[in-house]
């Protein structure tokens, strides 16, 4: 009887460089993917390998072709195969093989202003407990940029990922899918992305809105404002929160005067200019507003600053109320008024 031939590679499935005239075993180019996988680090020391049918079927091999690759890299100390469970990658292999870095990545739309720079530091106090490195990424909350930076990070091979997602337009799921696909977790600060499961430390921004109308209300002021640097989920959540706190009054109070800055400039500062032009409309209206909410301490300090260019003084002559963490650092800052969220916690939630 005839001895079968090893089956040679046929396909593009598989492929390698070979002598003129010669043809690689195929079980050969699959020992060689499956080693570069492992020492590549894409595969990780004790995680299993995919079952014999599924190689079969990625790759296009007989069974017995895989079951000679699998029996020669156990032999050569690559895998252990276990009986009724599968196949596992040693965790003692006979080579070095590249290891996650120990770096948990915080993804920001920014860092230098409101809570930001506050939660990015907290962040990284709670990860060097940990012996964690950080990289901090910032997007300029531009969606392509995001996922740029996510593509890097899986290259990188980070242990975890922290994000507050991109909002204009909002993050797609595959984005932050992609982090999932290659083991790396993910855990999302302040708002979620619709279609991914994953740990949410959110801020409440319908009760923080809610919550600034009862404050404002409480001080005897009937006709509100709401500024936010731009049109988003959060923004949303806001204006719902500070409508029901004006519905929840006896007497119906003004509908309320609401500015959403322009969505292709992140900073207030970038569309100062409308910003000064939209209060001086304001103030022109038949029943001005008394007391103004904005979404973000930024936002509230370059307004304070455009209120005295209009000869307004606060709180004489109008109120404000700003929303950011419980650090309150600059001049200005820790001498608004402000609704406050203690991104310190979050920042140490999101590492641990």
């Amino acid at each position: 009887m005839a001895a079968r031939a090893p089956d040679t590679i046929q396909n593009t499935m598989l492929s390698g460089s070979s002598p003129a005239g010669k043809q690689r075993p195929k079980y050969m180019l699959l020992v060689e993917q499956i080693i570069q996988q492992i020492t590549t680090g894409e595969i990780r020391p004790g995680e299993a390998l995919p079952s014999e049918h599924q190689l079969c079927e990625t790759h296009q091999l007989a069974r017995t072709t895989v079951r000679n690759a699998m029996q020669l890299l156990e032999e050569q100390g690559w895998v252990n195969r276990i009986h009724g469970k599968g196949s596992f990658v040693s965790t003692n292999p006979p080579l070095p093989v590249s290891r996650p870095l120990d770096i948990f990545a915080f993804v920001l739309p920014e860092t230098r202003t409101g809570y930001y720079p506050s939660l990015q530091r907290s962040f990284e106090q709670a990860a060097a407990a940990t012996q964690h490195q950080v990289l901090v990424c910032c997007t300029e909350n531009k969606i392509d940029a995001q996922g740029n930076t996510i593509l890097q990070l899986i290259d990188k091979h980070v242990a975890g990922v922290a994000l507050v997602p991109a909002t204009v337009p909002a993050t797609p799921a595959y984005q932050v899918r992609q982090l999932q696909q290659h083991g790396i977790p993910v855990v999302f600060c302040h708002r979620e992305v619709e279609g991914v499961q994953a740990p949410l430390l959110s801020i409440p921004f319908r009760e923080v809105g809610r919550r600034a109308g009862q404050t404002l209300l409480e001080q005897g002021h009937r006709s509100l404002a709401l500024f936010s640097p731009h049109r988003a989920s959060a923004s949303i959540e806001y204006e719902a929160g500070l409508r029901e706190a004006l519905a929840s009054q006896s007497d119906p109070c003004p509908e309320p005067f609401i500015f959403h800055g322009p969505s292709s400039q992140i900073h207030p500062v970038d569309y100062e200019q409308d910003l000064l032009q939209t209060l001086e409309t304001m103030f022109q209206s038949e029943q001005p507003p008394t007391a103004i909410f904005a979404t973000f301490d930024s936002l509230a300090e370059l307004i304070y600053l455009l209120l005295g260019k209009l000869g307004k003084r606060v709180p004489e002559d109008i109120s404000l109320l700003g929303f950011g963490g419980t650090v309150r650092n600059g001049a200005i800052q820790s001498r608004l008024s402000s609704i406050t969220v203690d991104e310190i916690a979050i920042g140490q939630k999101a590492a641990e």
